[in-house]
């Protein structure tokens, strides 16, 4: 079983002021760079899987980050939400954040329900809201009859309707997707799209990281990350 969720992994920041102000970035990152190393030494070696990159997150809009096995979307991902330091260059968060990692991080042990109390919790919400925001999941994405189910009972299309039902909890003003959608089957996907675009409505700002983006009209730019950079050039504006 993974180990308790940091602060920064729950999203627990407050929201300030500066995120209702148009035009002013949710987030920011500027000339982000992260290596690992690897072997002993002097055998040492240096894997740089983000060489400086620069990426903004408005206000309503969805925006899509592609690139291949390897190029270090997830890396980024967790550098921008603070779940993993990085080597170099900066990164600015104004107000709440939810995050959906790739690999879902729950505890076998518990059921839906007792997830959705942990992280309201963690989260800070009032037990009127998470009544509200846990009811508006469940029907969203169609799984409140498992809500008193263990995860070790649940199906992995399931287990992925909660990790992002927990990172949608607090209509957090920044949403980081890592992959989604992944397991999720076609009635799902588009339940999916359409909370996405509600929120977006609502002036959320969103980031997803899918390996494959075949909608691109759902997303208002589509960022690559290529060599360990982002390539402006392949962005759709």
């Amino acid at each position: 079983m993974e180990g308790p969720l940091t602060e920064a992994q729950l999203g627990t920041a407050g929201l300030a002021n500066d995120a209702r102000v148009p035009g002013i970035p949710l987030l920011s990152a500027r000339g982000v760079t992260k290596a690992y190393h690897r072997g002993r030494w002097p055998r040492r070696s240096q894997n740089r899987v983000l060489k400086g990159v620069n990426l903004e997150l408005h206000r309503g809009e969805i925006v899509g980050l592609v690139g291949e096995n390897g190029s270090g979307k997830s890396t980024l991902m967790k550098i921008l939400v603070g779940a993993l330091d990085r080597d170099g260059g900066s990164v600015d968060r104004t107000g709440r954040v939810g995050f959906c990692p790739q690999d879902p991080v729950l505890y076998e042990r518990l059921t839906c329900e007792e997830h959705f109390e942990l992280f309201a919790s963690a989260y800070g919400m009032q037990p009127s809201a998470l009544e509200q925001s846990r009811t508006m999941i469940y029907e969203a994405l169609g799984f409140d009859s498992w809500a008193d189910t263990r995860v070790e009972e649940l199906s992995g299309g399931t287990r992925a309707k909660l990790n992002l039902g927990l990172a949608l909890l607090p209509d957090p003003d920044i949403l980081l997707l890592d992959e989604p959608y992944a397991g999720f089957d076609w009635d799902t996907y588009q339940r999916f799209w359409e909370l996405t675009s509600e929120r977006r409505a609502a002036g959320r700002g969103l980031l997803i990281i899918s390996h494959f983006i075949a909608d691109e009209e759902r997303f208002d730019r589509v960022l690559h990350l290529v060599d360990g950079i982002i390539d402006a050039g392949a962005a759709k504006q």
